[in-house]
């Protein structure tokens, strides 16, 4: 373990850098999609593999992740992860042929597993207390930050530099957060834990099993199936319906009120309240502002509060894994299975939604945003009654 509070106060950041790192996989071609497209003009609808192969890849494996990144060790596994993601990036900038640049996409899909399992699961070991609170709820901010990010920043190098230039920026930026953390993890020991799960033969489909059967290891990812549902669909619809004075304006604050939140809100309230019963009180929220929407709420007011409650889940959920999970084995599959239950959303919550708006129209849409969330609400209440 790191010797000073300092330390672990700087590890926590820099395994937060990886996150944006991990989350500018999806970002650096989903931001700059116009381009990407411009660059295979023959793939037609295929180029929107280029966005889902990592989500696809995180749904289907995401829990087994976890299971061998516990094996494996944890900083180990952040680390390579890290290399890995950074020559992937360097090889994407060479520009190859479509169905290369697929075969690129699957391999840093591993690579973006490996982080978001690994890295909150080693920021939930290095920090205690309160801290541990404030270390997952930044930890939770990652993909809405490095999505900013790649806006401000990174759409004007693509328009100077090129796709290629972006790629080639990524991959350094990879490779020197991992120089980084291995510098800053070299005072982090921990063979007990890892001889622990290396002793553990149990099959990965048992594993699977017992994990979801587990209220304690699966309740933030069924919490974050319906979050994610929601999130990246309501990015996309929304803003479609705002006033075009507005639009731009609304749509940059949504994701940063939420990111607020999170960091502000749910660090203070963890002090008071389990991260449990803020998720909870996140959805009912969120699910109480959405229906404002039929008492007349303008749907700027809406969409505003609507992601500034959902910060109380984004946060709170994160760091449920640790206060429910006390061992990095145990913690390793939450985090696991919150990357499935996570992509999984995100690849099937957009269709769904949209489809609902284009066959019964925005009424239907909202009510069934209202109702995700309190199937969410109601699969927290059963499992933690279930814990009880």
């Amino acid at each position: 373990m790191l010797r000073t509070s300092f330390g672990s106060g700087l590890l926590v950041l820099v395994l937060w850098l990886a996150g944006l790192g991990a989350a500018a996989q999806f970002a650096k071609f989903a931001v700059p999609f116009g381009t990407v497209r411009l660059l295979y003009p023959e793939a037609g609808t295929e180029i929107g593999w280029l966005l889902t192969l990592i989500s696809a890849l995180g749904a289907v494996f995401g829990m087994t992740a976890g299971v061998l990144i516990a094996r494996i060790g944890l900083a180990r596994a952040v680390i390579t992860a890290l290399v890995l993601g950074g020559v992937v990036s360097f090889w994407q900038a060479t520009l190859p042929g479509f169905a290369i640049m697929l075969v690129s996409r699957v391999i840093e899909g591993v690579s973006h597993l490996m982080i978001v399992v690994a890295a909150p699961t080693l920021i939930a070991q290095i920090t205690s207390g309160r801290f541990r609170g404030i270390g997952m709820t930044l930890w939770s901010t990652f993909f809405g930050v490095s999505f900013a990010v790649m806006v401000w920043i990174g759409l004007p190098f693509v328009g100077n530099r090129g796709l290629d230039g972006l790629l080639v920026a990524h991959g350094v930026y990879m490779l020197s957060v991992a120089l980084f953390l291995g510098f800053l993890l070299s005072n982090v020991r921990r063979p007990e834990t890892a001889a622990a799960v290396q002793r553990d033969q149990t099959p990965m489909i048992q594993k699977h099993i017992d994990a979801y059967r587990s209220p304690d290891v699966a309740a933030p990812a069924i919490g974050w199936l319906f979050y994610t549902m929601t999130f990246v669909a309501l990015l996309a619809v929304l803003p479609e319906l705002l006033p075009l004075s507005s639009r731009t304006l609304i749509v940059g604050f949504m994701p940063v009120v939420s990111i607020a939140v999170s960091l502000i809100i749910v660090s203070a309230l963890l002090a008071k309240a389990t991260a449990v019963a803020i998720t909870i009180v996140g959805f009912l929220v969120s699910g109480s502002v959405v229906m404002l929407f039929f008492a007349g709420l303008p749907l700027p007011h809406l969409s505003i509060g609507l992601f500034a409650a959902l910060g109380l889940v984004q946060g709170a959920s994160f760091a449920a894994v640790p206060e429910l999970n006390a061992t990095a084995e145990s913690c390793a599959l939450a985090n696991g299975a919150m990357a499935q239950m996570g992509n999984l959303g995100n690849l099937i919550g957009t269709p769904i939604l949209l489809s609902i708006l284009g066959y019964a129209g925005h009424a239907a849409m909202f009510l069934t945003v209202v109702l995700l969330y309190l199937f969410a609400v109601i699969a927290h209440v059963v499992m933690a009654r279930a814990r009880a």
